[in-house]
């Protein structure tokens, strides 16, 4: 491919990767007003536009309240219990969570994140597990996706001594990849 081209096709990708964020808000939040306040507005006489949104962020605030009592907070880890032991629908559910950073159990896709060292640089890999490298010794698994469609990447086999260990959540680290480094990474060692 000519200078030219990969020229155009650099700045379209990053113009698409930085439109997508905000055309992403404003369909989501038109298709939400739009749902909400379609379902019930010839029934009430004092709709005004933008009911449906609030109303909506008022149900949003009653289930945060609601999950941080004692007894929401049961019934929101019975829930979580319950959808996670659901065949192909509980994969997926877990593969959010573990993706978007909301699981703490021990068995996370993701173990932390790091950085792997590349000529005078550094590219952000995440720890998926261990396994004896080649001389034997334990090595450690790490996936080093490529920005900004973090889906793809490559697995790396790499000793310990290798790597550097980085203060920071993998879904942080996913949020930075995808935004293509324009989403600040919170690390106390990069």
């Amino acid at each position: 491919m000519s200078a030219p081209w990969r020229h155009v096709t650099r700045c379209l990708v990053a113009g698409v990767v930085a439109l997508l964020p905000i055309g992403g808000t404003v369909l989501g939040v038109a298709y939400l007003e739009s749902t909400l306040a379609e379902s019930w507005r010839d029934q009430v006489s004092w709709y005004f536009p933008g009911l449906g949104l609030l109303l909506a962020l008022l149900s949003v605030y009653v289930v945060g309240l609601f999950v941080t009592t004692f007894a929401g907070k049961w019934l929101w880890r019975t829930v979580d219990k319950l959808l996670q032991r659901l065949p192909l629908i509980g994969t997926l559910y877990q593969s959010l969570k573990e993706v978007l950073g909301y699981d703490t159990a021990r068995d996370r896709f993701f173990e932390e994140v790091v950085a792997v060292p590349v000529d005078d640089g550094f590219e952000i890999g995440l720890v998926t597990g261990r396994a004896p490298g080649p001389d034997g010794t334990e090595h450690t698994l790490v996936f080093v996706p490529s920005s900004p469609n973090p889906a793809n990447g490559r697995l790396l086999l790499l000793p310990p001594g290798r790597i550097k260990k980085l203060d920071l959540r993998a879904a942080d680290a996913l949020r930075g990849l995808v935004s293509m480094g324009k989403t600040p990474l919170h690390s106390d060692d990069a």
